[in-house]
């Protein structure tokens, strides 16, 4: 019987799961999906420089990867119609 040596590290998140993580908790505690249009992107591009300047590590895809998050985030779920019971199209 061989055992082995679990090598794994335990690092934590990395700083894109990080940022989008708290982008998530920002957007929750502001309410921003209540907010118009207009006002999302607003606040979407102050809350980006302000996680651009706390991640000083990511780069401008990481970034733009955790924004596109953000903003699908802030979207309301999109749901087919139900189904009545025992109606037919004719």
């Amino acid at each position: 019987m061989t055992t082995r040596k679990k090598t794994e590290r335990s690092t934590g998140p990395s700083p894109v799961d990080q940022a989008r993580d708290e982008l998530f908790s920002h957007i929750l505690r502001c309410g921003v999906t209540e907010a118009e249009p207009e006002h999302q992107k607003e606040w979407m591009d102050d809350t980006m420089q302000y996680l651009a300047e706390r991640y000083t590590d990511l780069g401008e895809e990481e970034l733009a990867a955790v924004r596109v998050l953000g903003e699908r985030f802030c979207k309301p779920v999109v749901r087919g119609k139900p189904e009545v019971a025992g109606s037919q199209a004719s």
